[in-house]
């Protein structure tokens, strides 16, 4: 965009923009460059950490958002739980015992069993790094399911790519599941956006996105976003 693109749409002085693209810049929120700004988010990340690694990642922020959600389940809940350390904390927060759940994420499928829930293991190929079923079998199984709510991880998210994740496999189920949702939400810690992951599985509008806190100026009013 450039700055006199901005200064038109705000009806602001050329100065007021350009001090406002230099701490947006200095946010890293965007790129500032001769005459405008473009976005950061175009920088792919590939490198995908095992699940050991990132449970300890924003651990107290995961779990806040864990427990928010956990309270958005209600009664006779039909529930995708997607894999990912995000989702996971939910788990001990959990008291809706009508709910059932479908997930793909064999540690959350052990730990609903253990908790006393009614729980649906998709089946298909292990992915070890992340420790998700993928694969045709798990996409043609989630094919038959309707969710009332879906909880889903994400590797990136901007208003730009949407939710993306690295992987084509992991991707296509999350996409498939969303679809079938009902209501879905997106739980993700502050750190996930303005990053960008080569596959998209849903735009930023297809879910309610469930953070610890505001990420920018540019976020604020943004209906579907839940700061908890």
């Amino acid at each position: 965009v450039t700055v006199q693109e901005l200064t038109e749409y705000f009806q602001a002085s050329e100065s007021t923009i350009r001090r406002d693209l230099h701490v947006l810049d200095k946010k890293g929120a965007l790129i500032k460059v001769f005459g405008g700004a473009v976005q950061n988010d175009r920088k792919l990340t590939t490198r995908e950490e095992k699940v050991s690694l990132r449970m300890e990642l924003h651990r107290e922020e995961k779990l806040r958002i864990g427990r928010y959600a956990a309270s958005l389940v209600e009664p006779e809940d039909f529930i995708y739980l997607d894999a990912g350390t995000t989702t996971g904390t939910m788990i001990p927060y959990l008291t809706e015992h009508t709910a059932s759940f479908v997930t793909n994420a064999v540690s959350h499928a052990l730990q609903l069993a253990e908790n006393g829930f009614r729980v649906i293991l998709i089946g298909g190929e292990l992915k070890s790094s992340t420790e998700a079923i993928v694969g045709n079998e798990a996409f043609v199984a989630l094919q038959k399911y309707h969710f009332t709510r879906g909880f889903f991880g994400t590797n990136g998210i901007s208003r730009h790519a949407g939710f993306t994740t690295p992987d084509i496999n992991e991707a296509m189920i999350k996409e498939c599941a969303m679809k079938h949702t009902r209501q879905a939400y997106v739980l993700c810690d502050h750190s996930k956006f303005h990053q960008t992951t080569p596959v998209c599985f849903g735009e930023f509008s297809s879910a309610r996105v469930l953070t610890d806190q505001m990420p920018d100026e540019c976020y604020r009013g943004v209906d579907n976003l839940v700061i908890v």
